[in-house]
């Protein structure tokens, strides 16, 4: 595979936010390799099987059946073989008590849904061009937020 490709996992439950999500990815000008999920299990099942090239960025839907993002993130942060990956919550949920939780618990990112195809490209592209090595190093409660 291409050193230049990044490796790209969505999970989130609706359909529709799957597909608007896939068509953004497909039109911003950075390569990527698309994994979808339908829920947190799938994506867990996935990151846990052997040999497999990790997703540098996982964006997580919050509110997913079976197991739910913030699950998800609790098992991603707790496995060291997981710990250089960079999660972008992806979530409609805009609650101080979720951006709080996800942010404790080791989230690089917190993303509202946007509520245009455009606004969309712009955050999935905005947040695939961050150095994440950099900037996790100065994370914090200001710039965790992504503002569309």
């Amino acid at each position: 595979m291409n050193l230049q490709t990044l490796n790209v996992a969505l999970a989130d439950d609706d359909e529709d936010d799957r597909f608007l999500f896939k068509e953004a990815i497909d039109e911003i000008k950075i390569q990527t390799k698309l994994s979808l999920f339908t829920n947190g299990q799938e994506l867990m099942d996935y990151l846990n099987l052997p040999n497999i090239i990790l997703p540098q960025v996982v964006f997580l839907d919050l509110n997913m059946p079976v197991k739910n993002g913030i699950q998800c993130l609790k098992e991603i942060r707790e496995n060291s073989a997981l710990d250089s990956m960079s999660i972008a919550i992806y979530s409609t949920s805009s609650t101080e008590k979720d951006i709080e939780d996800t942010f404790v618990l080791g989230a690089n990112i917190y993303i509202n849904k946007p509520n245009s195809f455009t606004k969309l490209k712009d955050a999935i592209e905005r947040v695939l061009q961050i150095n994440w090595q950099y900037n996790t190093s100065n994370l914090n409660k200001e710039n965790f937020l992504l503002r569309l």
